[in-house]
């Protein structure tokens, strides 16, 4: 696997922050990482903007934990960042489920949000 640090670095950045939101379980403060107009695809049907990724998370059970592994990364553009992630979210009444995750990260203003946020079952 070739990745690039820059582009590694951009998506730790950002995915650190996301982790720490979804462990806390502070659905609003994930929703603040991801761009007005972000599709977001979780495991249920999907949404446009933070309001649908805030709604999503709020849903979600209390201890809900989150560890990632980049796979990939592409450098798009610019202002442009794909990563191919392998995402375990930990759960504290069940066996933990892993998925991939496929996001892109865009810069507006000198920040990096999510813009795109994909998950597919690996099975």
């Amino acid at each position: 696997m070739i990745m690039s640090s820059a582009e590694a670095q951009i998506l730790r950045t950002v995915l650190d922050r996301w982790k720490s939101a979804v462990d806390a379980h502070e659905p609003d403060r994930v929703a603040s990482y991801f761009t007005d107009d972000a599709i977001f695809q979780g495991l249920h049907p999907y949404s446009v903007g933070p309001a649908g990724v805030a709604a999503y998370y709020a849903a979600q059970p209390l201890g809900l934990t989150a560890a990632y592994d980049i796979r990939e990364t592409r450098r798009l553009s610019d202002d442009l960042v794909l990563g191919y992630l392998e995402v375990e979210f930990g759960f504290t009444d069940r066996p933990p489920l892993t998925v991939n995750l496929g996001v892109l990260l865009r810069r507006q203003d000198n920040t990096w949000l999510i813009t795109h946020y994909q998950v597919s079952n690996p099975t």
